[in-house]
């Protein structure tokens, strides 16, 4: 029993481990990038998906790094833009919900094309599937709708 404890606990160290060396360089490099204003000339492009499902411009950044590098890692970008305030509970929510459908197209897409799958018919489904379902809630979820949700979970805990 203990050495399946003593197993388990330097399992879970080492994959914090290898998380941290790969998310760290991230967040510095991202930090790097916004400092000097180049992040902002990167995501230009990409500001349209604001529009479309009614976010501010600063929810582009996690909802890209969630897509490109999956939720593990797009997770430190989201929650470091969360704690700096600039991002509204409803843009999270549905950051979120895009990212639960659609994350890690690049990585999961070319794992399931290594065993056979159609890559192109993969990708599309999930990027057709986030947008819809991310735009229709988009469209009838208010800020008030994601905090009577937080209040609702309060009150179960």
């Amino acid at each position: 029993m203990i050495q399946i404890l003593k197993e388990a606990f330097l399992g879970s160290i080492n994959s914090v481990y290898s998380i941290a060396i790969i998310v760290i360089p991230i967040m510095v490099v991202l930090q790097l990038l916004r400092d000097y204003k180049i992040l902002d000339k990167m995501i230009k492009p990409f500001e349209f998906l604001a529009n479309v499902f009614k976010v501010s411009k600063e929810s582009v950044l996690p909802l890209l790094v969630g897509i490109i590098f999956g939720l593990s890692y797009g997770a430190g970008v989201i929650i470091q833009t969360s704690k700096e305030g600039n991002v509204s509970k409803r843009d999270l929510f549905l950051i979120t919900v895009f990212l639960a459908s659609c994350h890690a197209v690049f990585e999961d897409t070319l794992i399931f094309m290594a065993v056979g799958a159609s890559g192109w018919l993969l990708l599309g489904t999930r990027l057709v599937a986030a947008f819809i379902l991310t735009f229709i809630l988009s469209r009838r979820i208010s800020l008030e709708n994601v905090q009577t949700l937080e209040e609702l979970k309060a009150r179960r805990v």
